[in-house]
């Protein structure tokens, strides 16, 4: 279920000679393929035992997101659980503390029911799994908050839940940990591998194997087997949809640059997506810098990694030198994982989103930053895409600025007593 470097799929960069035509097919619908890729990116790189799943669900959700009554279900909770549509909020005091007459706006999906951006993908699959008739729902997580959000989805839907989380992230992010024990869920911690997110999803998917039909397995971020990259987007891609019109309507105009952190991809991609088709937007993906350059010391995919094959799908990935999944270090934990979203890697290759990595140092400084001038916590995640927006307008001049604050930082309270 975890492989590298495949180099014949490769050949398929041919495919993307011409970005702006690459970036219509994906505009029109025509992305991902029948096979499900984005170009060369994504597929369906499954065991035999998973195939029949992986497709029951890609026609079980097709159906659904054509029913009004699964639509009207959907945006129900939405309003009524969720909270949506989440605020978009000018942040005054960032604004004047950057200078450079910069107007800085923050998508607060922080404020969305558990505190991230999370739970629309998590309340999204779970109505499917009613629909595709399952006993049970596994997951996995990282930072905690899809973790939460699945937990609370089952909660409220009726299912029984377990949670695989790496050790390493269990014990750095204890307040998820305990609150997905009280929304009903039973976490399991993996030891195996380097105790992260990655082995996390590793242990899921073997979980999957052994239950395919009885068991729907709730992938959280944009990554994965066709369809987990397109239906996370689906589901995410209202916090695009909102955030534009919003920007319309409180600050008369679209944004010069949007900005979102990137580890799977979940809240960037579902961001992006409200802006891809506006040329005179700019979008940037924060990235784990971590330490610095250097084997083992970040978790910047883009950056660091190269095409091959991990969790099911074909993108970028950080590797050693002979193809083998490499260690990554980040001090946040939803983004210590060393793939990306065959999405966010096609996005990449056409050169509309600029992935930049930002480091530890600057993103603990953006949290303080927040804290005292807005009175808002931000959590250690959308904290890398608030440095690079800071560096960002430091070169740029009265620009209009777009940041996705997609989670809360209650979670990371250990982390930043010990750290700030």
């Amino acid at each position: 279920m975890t492989t590298t470097n495949t180099s014949s799929i490769s050949a398929g960069f041919a495919e993307l000679s011409d970005p702006g035509a690459e970036l219509g097919k994906l505009l029109s619908g025509a992305y991902p393929d029948a096979r499900g890729r984005f170009g060369p990116f994504g597929g369906r790189f499954v065991p035999e035992t998973l195939w029949g799943a992986v497709t029951r669900l890609e026609k079980v959700a097709k159906e659904a997101l054509a029913d009004p009554a699964f639509i009207d279900e959907l945006t129900y909770q939405q309003r009524h659980w969720v909270g949506r549509p989440t605020p978009m909020m000018h942040a005054a005091n960032l604004s004047a503390r950057w200078g450079n007459g910069c107007q800085v706006w923050l998508k607060r999906e922080d404020l969305a029911h558990t505190g991230a951006h999370k739970i629309n993908n998590a309340l999204g699959q779970a109505l499917l799994a009613k629909r595709l008739g399952v006993q049970r729902i596994i997951a996995e997580t990282g930072a905690g908050q899809h973790g939460v959000a699945t937990a609370a989805a089952c909660a409220r839907l009726g299912f029984p839940c377990r949670v695989y989380m790496g050790a390493k992230d269990v014990e750095r992010q204890q307040p998820n940990v305990q609150r997905m024990k009280w929304f009903g869920a039973e976490v399991v911690p993996v030891t195996s591998g380097d105790a992260t997110l990655r082995s996390a999803i590793d242990e899921a998917l073997r979980h999957w194997v052994g239950d395919p039909l009885g068991t729907h397995y709730l992938l959280g971020s944009a990554v994965g087997p066709h369809p987990f990259p397109w239906l996370v987007r689906t589901f995410q891609s209202v916090i695009g949809s909102e955030s534009r019109v919003q920007m319309l309507e409180q600050a008369g105009r679209l944004p010069d640059a949007v900005f979102s952190c990137v580890g799977g991809g979940s809240n960037a991609i579902g961001m992006f997506h409200g802006f891809l088709g506006d040329a005179g937007v700019q979008i940037f993906g924060a990235e784990a810098g971590g330490q610095g350059v250097g084997a083992g010391l970040n978790a910047a995919t883009m950056a660091s990694g190269r095409p091959g094959v991990l969790h099911g799908c074909y993108s970028y990935l950080i590797q050693d030198g002979a193809g083998q999944v490499a260690r990554t270090q980040s001090i946040s934990a939803g983004l210590d994982y060393p793939g990306v979203g065959p999405e966010h890697s096609f996005l990449h290759a056409i050169g509309r989103v600029r992935y930049v990595p930002v480091l530890d140092a600057d993103a603990l400084s953006a949290v303080r930053e927040v804290c005292l001038g807005e009175g808002v916590l931000p959590a250690l995640e959308p904290s890398h895409a608030v440095a690079a927006a800071r560096a960002w307008v430091q070169e740029n001049p009265g620009k209009v600025v777009l940041i996705n604050l997609c989670g809360r930082g209650d979670k990371d309270m250990p982390i930043l007593m010990k750290n700030l």
